[in-house]
């Protein structure tokens, strides 16, 4: 049966919860209720929440890659409402991009991982981004080399050795990701990967590891042995 949050016992109601038990005890139906602020005539803001979720099987990264058209898909979600959820789940996502850069030095492909992956491991398309490193294997700069279609991405050598030069790194880390979720080296993969080893090696730039990034997991050639 459906009943108006104005009506709900006080320490249930979703905004008064969070004042008087802290934003730990609410759920993520209670916490995006805040964010639309209404539901609809026959739904609360709490209930339409919980509908939403649901068609994401109540997962949030989920639900941040659905577009504003998407969002607007549900009755009661009107463009307005549609912007402030995408936007909210857009800050969380750098959030932790953001806390993840804190760990500056790199100790093990993990590492790499938990800064790369809130970055590419979620995009529909293949992107090649490098990590240069000083001599303490800390993180002294990061860049985007090239953004592809879904199936590859095209890299420029000379430019990844470039800015090497330019931030005095002494060492790097390749990474790219594949849309598709498999985590397997390709050809092409390898190739490129020697080429630029190759490149470093030349240049006294060393390159330490490359590693494929998908939503949930990641390739270490360096862990794997084919590096």
């Amino acid at each position: 049966m459906y009943t108006p949050i104005n009506q709900w016992a006080e320490d249930d109601r979703p905004r008064e919860k969070f004042l008087l038990k802290g934003k730990s005890t609410l759920s993520d139906s209670e916490l995006l209720a805040i964010l639309i602020g209404s539901g609809s005539r026959n739904e609360s803001a709490v209930q339409l929440c919980q509908r939403i979720l649901a068609s994401s099987e109540n997962n949030l990264n989920t639900l941040g890659k659905m577009s504003v058209s998407q969002l607007m898909q549900f009755k009661g979600i009107g463009e307005a409402k549609a912007i402030s959820i995408a936007a909210a789940l857009e800050l969380g996502r750098r959030r932790r991009a953001e806390d993840v850069i804190e760990l500056k030095k790199i100790t093990s492909s993990k590492a790499v991982f938990d800064i790369m992956q809130p970055i590419i491991g979620e995009l529909p398309h293949e992107e090649f981004w490098v990590l240069y490193l000083n001599n303490s294997n800390k993180v002294i700069y990061k860049a985007q080399l090239s953004k592809g279609g879904i199936t590859g991405t095209v890299v420029d050598i000379r430019i990844i050795f470039k800015i090497a030069f330019e931030q005095n790194a002494t060492g790097l880390i390749l990474s790219h990701n594949h849309p598709s979720g498999k985590l397997m080296a390709s050809e092409a993969d390898l190739k490129i990967t020697k080429r630029i080893k190759e490149a470093g090696q030349t240049l006294e730039i060393q390159v330490l590891d490359h590693l494929i990034i998908t939503e949930n997991g990641y390739l270490s050639f360096q862990d794997e042995g084919i590096f």
